[in-house]
């Protein structure tokens, strides 16, 4: 997010100014951050001056990805310098003849200035950036299990994000890039991300999905809650995905068109599905916004995660594939309304959503990878029906012990308090055959 004004007007913002920077995507819990036409090189007498500011009572991490500042004396003819302005320490100047010794700079502040500057230059990727608040460090643990950290604005970066704090990024990894892809975090919050390591994972090659378009992503283990779900109403019938029918469309020249889906009743709808009208016509829907209502009548509109603005979801390319969005987080509803923004020559849709009755909904299961020893406990999750009735199985047999203890017990008391001595029963008598035969036959 940029701002003018005074740094300092807004303390809990974070903000940049100036004519050197490049891809920035700026939260209070994390965040990317780069020069001007990285990993190209950066121009000629530019400056970026960035203010991170973490929430209060936390510290700041910051990630080195790529420091390359073409080399001179100090650094005077390109520079990274980062300052905390609580205490007065700096970190640098960096460039390619002084690189950071750690890919990885843990500061003891909520708030960090980075200052980048370029004078006249000949070569230099320039820099990339992340940061993340110290409540998401990335926790790492032995296999199978390991939990990293994305930060927020890693999809559209030129090059490949690691979440790993540890070591920083790495250029092979596509981590951070495939959650976003598999709807496991979003790339305006950032998140999260639990790896387990499994054999047998395929791929699936030319899918787009949350904005992101790959050959060889490895599959996701997605939320549960991820069905298709019946739609018992649409406005126009047509629009659901996999009829053959032309699609849904808007008459030529509305600009205000939208089309609303009916689900019955209420559900957990996790996720969404669009294709254009590629039986007949090059028709298709490039981005379109999303609402909600619960009775009909009153609309809210979907902000994502970061519940400042209306999200916008990025659509279809053509009018052959299909693209995918998650819903992160899940929107509870019956109603649901498909704006579109912006078309090729004619807003059409077809349509599918995702999701699962709300008993159902639970948190996203972790993100599979097979290439690489994961990180941390999995994401904990709602009971399942099944779980709910094993329980309800493991309550009963427990019962019924309970009753069978207690009635052996009370029998036994009253034949020693009675002082009865029971007959000697016969070998083949079971125990409980023992026991009546102290209560029908009494000695004394």
């Amino acid at each position: 997010m940029s701002a003018g004004g005074k740094l300092g007007a807004t303390p809990l913002l974070c903000l940049h100014l100036g004519d050197g920077c490049g891809h920035t995507v700026l939260t209070a819990q994390s965040g990317t951050l780069s020069s001007r036409n990285y990993p190209g090189t950066y121009p000629n007498h530019t400056a970026c001056h960035w203010e991170l500011q973490a929430p209060p009572g936390t510290s700041l991490i910051v990630a080195f990805g790529d420091v390359d500042l073409e080399s001179s004396e100090r650094c005077t003819h390109s520079s990274l310098l980062l300052a905390d302005p609580e205490s007065g320490t700096t970190y640098g100047p960096y460039c390619r003849n002084a690189v950071p010794t750690a890919p990885l700079l843990v500061t003891n502040s909520s708030a960090v200035t980075v200052l980048f500057n370029s004078t006249s230059h000949r070569s230099g990727r320039g820099l990339l950036l992340s940061y993340a608040s110290s409540e998401h460090p990335g926790r790492e643990g032995g296999c199978p299990l390991q939990v990293v950290y994305c930060p927020a604005g890693c999809k559209d970066i030129e090059g490949d994000i690691w979440g790993n704090t540890k070591e920083g990024y790495r250029d092979t990894s596509v981590l951070c890039k495939a959650a976003v892809h598999a709807g496991v975090v979003a790339d305006e919050a950032g998140g999260q991300v639990t790896l387990s390591r499994e054999k047998g994972i395929t791929l699936y090659e030319s899918a787009f999905a949350n904005g992101l378009h790959s050959k060889r992503w490895l599959s996701p283990h997605l939320a549960a809650c991820g069905d298709a779900l019946e739609v018992r109403s649409w406005a126009a019938e047509q629009a659901a995905l996999g009829t053959p029918s032309p699609s849904w469309a808007a008459e030529p020249g509305a600009d205000t068109a939208w089309l609303e889906l009916d689900l019955g009743t209420r559900r957990n709808v996790t996720g969404i599905i669009t294709k254009g009208s590629a039986e007949i016509y090059d028709f298709y829907v490039t981005s379109y916004r999303v609402s909600s209502s619960r009775d009909g009548k009153n609309w809210r509109p979907y902000r994502g995660s970061s519940g400042r603005e209306d999200k916008v979801f990025e659509g279809n390319v053509d009018s052959l594939g299909e693209v995918s969005n998650a819903f992160i987080p899940p929107i509870t509803t019956r109603y649901l309304r498909i704006t579109p923004q912006s078309w090729h020559q004619r807003a059409a849709l077809k349509v599918a959503l995702l999701g699962c009755q709300m008993a159902r909904v639970r948190a996203a299961r972790p993100y599979g990878e097979h290439l690489s020893c994961p990180w941390g406990p999995p994401a904990p999750h709602a009971p399942s029906a099944d779980s709910t009735h094993s329980t309800l199985l493991v309550m009963l047999l427990i019962g019924v012990f309970v009753l069978l203890s207690s009635s052996l017990l009370l029998l036994a008391f009253l034949c020693r308090r009675r002082r009865w001595v029971p007959a000697c029963p016969p070998r083949s008598w079971s125990f409980w055959g023992a026991l009546l035969g102290c209560w029908l036959h009494p000695s004394g």
